[in-house]
């Protein structure tokens, strides 16, 4: 089978994998170089940020990203020589508010990985003793880990552009698909060439709503903006994530702290805001207050693809044999990310799903923008 993928992100990229381990030969497309949106951009977090916030759809996907990153890690390390990084910090959480449902949740929703547990102010400083003295209590999850995301793309990019089966084609624009009798023929790029499959996937994030004009429905997946720091402090300096209103810091073992994020509604423009920038600053500074003797070394924004409850599409596209959708996971899309790819290639090769498909099936939540658009 010849599979045709448009996006070289995390989703496109995963995907990539998994089909390719399948013995199917691959063709991946991405407009810009492969790995340099979103999935770059954003913090690596291996769970959902308080993930009772979010439908069980996410959580039932995201569950899975520690175990399968791991794995993946395993298989690619030798091969593309680079190490992903999973680094089990745990993580605390401030948000009193917040302290209940995150208590019982790993209980309620049968996910052992979520487990917490409550900290006063003296149990707190012996997990992180960083923390400022404004915080007397939080809950903390021991098993929550962090993927260094730009070494877990760039591995995966490594071992796939070496890969016999797998065919990357960078810096291109497709511009349509050739559809006859309700089945994709080929892809056209910009610059005139075809490309025939039996399956084609979008995968293109945030700029998935492209295809909404070609397919002549609505997709409703829009840019949020989401802005990032990064401090440098020695090696092992923080010990534990941090979360505190919906901003958080994440330690690399290096002593990069990743510091995040915001959400803006500007479109497609990716300019980082100076008043983004401090208020992220100030948050940091807030949670750990010695940060402010280190340099912020870096600052960048990533486009987050929105979709309307944050569940994204995976599966058959409506009205096509031979499309499917794999786009859509919000502020997800890494940690949902093994899984979402997992579960694509178990509906596209038709075996046994590791969740059931029907929460992200595309025909059932675009199916209002399908009728409206007949």
């Amino acid at each position: 089978m010849k599979v045709v993928i448009i996006g070289a992100g995390i989703s496109g990229l995963l995907s990539a994998l998994e089909f390719a381990e399948q013995g199917c030969s691959v063709i991946i497309f991405d407009q810009q170089q492969a790995g340099q949106a979103a999935s770059w951009a954003g913090g690596g977090i291996l769970s959902p940020m308080y993930p009772w916030r979010y439908p069980q759809a996410v959580n039932a996907l995201a569950k899975h990203g520690k175990v399968l990153y791991q794995a993946w890690n395993e298989k690619l390390k030798p091969i593309s020589g680079i190490d992903f990084e999973i680094h089990e910090t745990g993580m605390l959480i401030f948000d009193e508010a917040d302290f209940d449902l995150g208590l019982n949740y790993a209980k309620q929703f049968q996910e052992p990985m979520q487990h917490c547990e409550y900290l006063q102010q003296e149990q707190l400083k012996q997990v992180n003793p960083r923390i400022s003295a404004q915080f007397k209590q939080a809950i903390y999850f021991p098993q929550i880990a962090n993927v260094r995301n730009p070494r877990l793309l760039k591995s995966i990019i490594t071992y796939l552009k070496q890969h016999p089966r797998v065919q990357f084609i960078e810096n291109t624009w497709v511009e349509n698909f050739q559809i006859r009798n309700q089945k994709i023929q080929s892809v056209q790029t910009q610059n005139g060439q075809i490309y025939e499959a039996d399956q084609f996937i979008i995968a293109t994030g945030a700029w998935s709503e492209h295809w909404s004009t070609q397919l002549r429905f609505s997709i409703p997946v829009t840019p949020v903006q989401g802005q990032m720091l990064l401090f440098k402090a020695p090696e092992h300096w923080l010990p534990t994530m941090c979360m505190n209103n919906v901003m958080y810091l994440i330690p690399r073992t290096d002593g990069h702290i990743v510091c995040g994020s915001s959400m803006n509604h500007l479109g497609f423009d990716k300019r980082p805001s100076t008043q983004t920038q401090q208020d992220i600053y100030k948050a940091s500074i807030a949670m750990v207050p010695e940060l402010e003797n280190f340099p912020v070394v870096k600052q960048w924004a990533g486009l987050r693809p929105s979709s309307p409850t944050g569940v994204p599409y995976i599966g058959k596209m409506p009205n096509l044999e031979n499309l499917w959708a794999n786009f859509g996971h919000y502020r997800n899309g890494l940690c949902m990310g093994p899984a979402s790819a997992q579960l694509l290639r178990q509906l596209v090769l038709n075996q046994p799903t590791i969740v059931s498909p029907d929460a992200y099936d595309p025909i059932k939540l675009l199916q209002s923008e399908v009728e409206n658009a007949v």
